[in-house]
């Protein structure tokens, strides 16, 4: 079965950055569709980023809310998944979700959750003003 690790969160001012990693086992990271969802209090759950490709061909996507400030990526030979956040906000705040999935229905729908068949347990993003 497939099994995935974020870490990277914790508590940060505005304007500061983060790195999350998503570590996979049981998982090829080039495989299919690759994503970062959040999810604030009082909030449903939002896609973020996403990654599809391996490390020859890759195509990245975000939500307009992240554009130019996120940055999805992957490192084959350590199976793991990143997102760079730069220049958080406080309606950042959020537990942040790394997923994959082994559907192929997944391309074209990056942020559609059901594109997703596995998930990790989050790790949790806090922006202070």
């Amino acid at each position: 079965q497939v099994q995935l690790v974020e870490s990277g969160g914790g508590s940060v001012q505005a304007g500061g950055s983060l790195r999350l990693s998503c570590a996979a086992s049981g998982y090829r990271v080039s495989n299919y569709c690759m994503g970062w969802f959040r999810q604030a209090p009082g909030k449903e759950r939002e896609g973020v980023a996403a990654i599809y490709g391996d490390t020859g061909r890759i195509s990245t996507y975000y939500a307009d809310s992240v554009k130019g400030r996120f940055s999805i990526s992957q490192v084959y030979a350590k199976n793991t998944l990143y997102l760079q956040m730069n220049s958080l906000k406080p309606d950042d705040t959020a537990m942040y979700y790394c997923a994959v999935t082994s559907k192929s229905t997944c391309r074209g729908r990056w942020f559609v959750g059901d594109s997703y068949n596995y998930w990790g347990q989050g790790t949790q993003v806090t922006v202070s003003a």
